[in-house]
């Protein structure tokens, strides 16, 4: 069946009970068990609970996977991913992440004996020359964060195949409508749900795909101890922003495309980073894996931090605020807010410049989006 049919429905019929045609929302901590020695399925949510197991269902299908874990929140679902991994173990990660990634690798994980090397680039070269006798996994973001560089997961997956190691991507950014990183050779894909599985900004959440029933079990056993679960209220949201998932990133990359090319043009504007476009340097790379190319870009302004400060204070439209994803659109300094807490150094390494604006372009008009980056940019 394709995407859009999975979406509505695998994983959510309708209720036996009820015939509701969705999911209903099993607001419950317990379970009645048939007998002493006895229970049922569910028998206590922490460990499991109707409405979150339709949501695990239904974003393995998406992704081609065989089990979903979902959690609490993105963070959440990267430390269950994390946890197959022991001390003394050594991971190879993509330079340009998330800023909580960041964190939870270096505060968490390195204090727990899990040392973390930095790709110097998107290049497989990169992340080869990186690798230790006791790398036990890769972690990507593809497309990156915020510099949205593309990471060659087949060649990777290659690499990681032949010798043991585990390639984790983190699939946000994309959305399993645009990528799906198990086709191409992963093993475990994550995602922030809060993002476009959501879609509308109401709802904190995480998951974890794979399609190894070994990683499966360390995964599932870590949610179930560690309880880091969503609410059956959050699944429940999330399941109804994935049933229009595919017009919503359909709507988002067109708008983010043709934000991309009116930028390019404006002469404040130093360069445009968007896949989609053929100036980005792994445009063909990015044709090759993704079926799209989503609604996330990234400028560089001519003027710097203070043409940043200028232009973001000046937009109507654009909203400064944190995350992405959503279907209204959403501004924000990579530099100042989501890589805000990192070292100056750090940001330097990384690319994260001053000059940067990250945009989450949303759903509106994209003549009105236009328009209301043009006069933000004239004040600048």
């Amino acid at each position: 069946m394709h995407f859009e049919t999975l979406a509505i429905h695998d994983g959510q019929t309708p209720d036996p009970y009820t015939g509701s045609v969705t999911v209903p929302l099993y607001q419950t901590s317990t379970f009645e068990r048939p007998s002493l020695d006895e229970r049922g399925e569910f028998f206590y949510s922490r460990i499991g609970n109707p409405t979150r197991s339709a949501l695990e269902s239904t974003l393995a299908l998406l992704e081609n996977g065989r089990h979903g874990t979902t959690f609490a929140s993105g963070v959440a679902a990267m430390m269950g991913a994390l946890q197959v991994l022991k001390p003394g173990d050594h991971v190879v990660s993509s330079l340009d992440v998330y800023g909580g990634s960041y964190r939870i690798f270096e505060q968490l994980m390195r204090p727990w004996g899990v040392e973390t090397s930095y790709a110097a680039s998107e290049a497989t070269e990169s992340y080869l020359d990186c690798i230790r006798p006791k790398t036990r996994m890769i972690w990507l973001e593809t497309p990156s964060n915020p510099l949205l560089q593309i990471s060659d997961i087949r060649a990777l997956a290659a690499i990681a195949n032949e010798r043991g190691i585990v390639l984790a991507v983190d699939n946000t950014f994309a959305s399993p409508y645009f990528q799906r990183p198990l086709d191409l050779g992963a093993h475990i894909v994550v995602h922030s749900t809060t993002k476009y599985l959501g879609g509308h900004s109401d709802v904190i959440g995480g998951a974890v795909i794979t399609s190894d029933e070994r990683l499966h079990h360390t995964i599932r056993n870590y949610q179930g101890a560690a309880g880091a679960i969503p609410g059956p209220w959050d699944c429940w949201l999330v399941l109804r922003g994935v049933k229009t998932l595919k017009i919503r990133m359909e709507e988002h990359q067109k708008n983010a495309l043709h934000l991309a090319r009116a930028l390019e043009k404006h002469p404040a504007v130093e360069r445009v980073i968007y896949p989609g476009l053929a100036s980005h340097p792994q445009h063909e790379l990015a044709k090759s894996q993704m079926s799209g190319f989503g609604g996330m870009l990234t400028i560089a302004l001519k003027s710097g931090l203070p043409a940043v400060r200028k232009m973001l204070e000046a937009t109507k439209l654009f909203i400064i605020a944190d995350s992405l994803g959503g279907v209204e659109s959403l501004v924000a300094s990579p530099a100042l807010m989501t890589l805000g807490p990192l070292s100056r150094e750090e940001k330097q390494r990384r690319g994260c410049t001053d000059d940067l604006v990250r945009l989450s372009v949303g759903l509106e008009n994209a003549e009105d989006l236009e328009a209301d980056l043009m006069q933000a940019l004239a004040t600048i």
